[in-house]
């Protein structure tokens, strides 16, 4: 993947909303979580309700998850990211892994999902303003499928 040019910088920084993201979950930083989003976000995110639209509603949702853990932790792993980017405009997809530590570092639970993000820069800071997260269902228990 080629990464010189405006592009390639651009890519890069949007690397770094993943590295931010995982911060922000694993410090339990619903502030840090929150400036990952752009004010008009929209989010169809795999729980509880068909949208969230504002970083009003997805602060409630960030504070009531990451305010829920106690004393444990949530790893997040990302695997097959891929960005593609113009200086405008920024889409990446990655498949997300959300890991339950507890306070010692034990891995308690795990849950796997699909992840897509439309970024834009604001004031030189790239702002996700759609993400989109799904996993496949198994048409004969309809439970979500965990494995890829």
């Amino acid at each position: 993947m080629k990464q010189s040019g405006p592009t390639g910088k651009h890519r890069k920084e949007i690397r770094q909303v993943f590295t931010r993201y995982q911060s922000a979950v694993f410090g339990k930083n619903v502030d840090a979580f929150v400036a990952l989003y752009a004010e008009d976000v929209r989010i169809f995110d795999l729980w509880g309700r068909w949208a969230y639209t504002g970083t009003k509603a997805w602060r409630g949702m960030a504070a009531g998850w990451l305010g829920s853990m106690g004393d444990e932790q949530v790893k997040v792993e990302w695997e097959d990211v891929q960005i593609t980017v113009t200086p405008g405009l920024g889409v990446a997809h990655a498949f997300i892994t959300f890991k339950g530590l507890s306070a010692a570092g034990r891995e308690l639970r795990a849950m796997r999902e699909r992840l897509t993000w439309a970024l834009r820069p604001e004031n030189g800071v790239w702002k996700i303003v759609h993400q989109h997260t799904s996993a496949p269902i198994d048409f004969g228990t309809m439970k979500i499928i965990q494995k890829r």
